[in-house]
């Protein structure tokens, strides 16, 4: 099974780029962050055209957004009232949507996540964005303490670049936010929770590896100055069915494309 994570960027304006998506990799489940779309005017009928019979989404107007489209059917994550999927920070802002995914082997827990991005100030208590950003972590780090991941996948822009070479420039971006020791610990933390750094099975930590790139990089292939913010994490027994990575970096060369790439993991399920 090959699924795909990427931060399209507004669903709507880029419904051309999400079928070129289909076309290059043939995804069997694509996990979409910032749809910028409310649910009432999601465009239901472009998933069944490109081939993907089942979604779900949350959505709001222009901020945010998360929706899946695949190929197996999905259902919202259900189980016992504490299984329930938190508000996180008691914000509604459809950051996260949690399914499970009936895949060949049997059902998946899948979670599609946005962090928030955090701001520019690396100070909780001079930056709100920032402080929001580290209490979203720290819940969703409690959560899966509480129900650690079994037969899991978790994906999406996680806006956190956490390894020396998962930036362009470990000392001029350590103060940086996305790349700060604060954020850098709390991911760990989660990751510890019971999870796989996929990504990274496949391309050592030593060896750079980015999914963004800024918009005000003029050449950005030229500049080659990104960042890893983009992730797909697996439950430890999903460890030895991973198969391989595909970062689609070809795509920040589309026609108005997103800042971040998509990436696609193989697994057997």
């Amino acid at each position: 099974m090959r699924i795909v994570t990427w931060n399209i960027n507004s669903l709507r304006l880029r419904l051309p780029q999400l079928e070129q998506l289909v076309g290059e990799l043939s995804p069997d489940v694509i996990c979409l962050q910032e749809t910028k779309v409310p649910d009432e005017f999601f465009p239901e009928d472009a998933p069944a055209r490109l081939g993907y019979p089942h979604h779900l989404r949350r959505g709001m107007k222009s901020y945010n957004g998360v929706a899946i489209l695949s190929r197996f059917a999905l259902a919202p994550l259900e189980g016992p009232p504490e299984r329930g999927m938190p508000d996180w920070c008691l914000k509604n802002d459809r950051r996260h949507l949690a399914v499970t995914l009936q895949a060949p082997g049997g059902p998946v827990e899948l979670h599609d996540f946005y962090v928030p991005a955090g701001g520019d100030i690396p100070d909780p208590a001079l930056n709100p964005k920032y402080a929001h950003k580290l209490a979203f972590l720290d819940e969703v780090t409690a959560y899966f303490a509480a129900h650690p991941p079994r037969r899991c996948i978790l994906v999406g822009d996680l806006n956190i670049a956490p390894l020396e070479h998962d930036v362009w420039s470990h000392k001029q971006l350590a103060g940086v936010v996305s790349h700060t020791p604060p954020e850098i610990e709390r991911m760990q933390a989660l990751l510890e929770t019971g999870f796989i750094d996929a990504m990274r099975r496949f391309v050592p930590a030593d060896t750079k590896l980015y999914t963004w790139w800024s918009y005000r990089n003029r050449d950005w292939r030229a500049s080659n100055r990104g960042r890893r913010l983009d992730h797909v994490w697996v439950s430890a027994d999903l460890g030895p069915a991973l198969r391989g990575l595909t970062v689609l970096d070809a795509a920040r060369d589309w026609a108005s494309p997103s800042d971040h790439v998509p990436v696609a993991i193989d697994i057997d399920l």
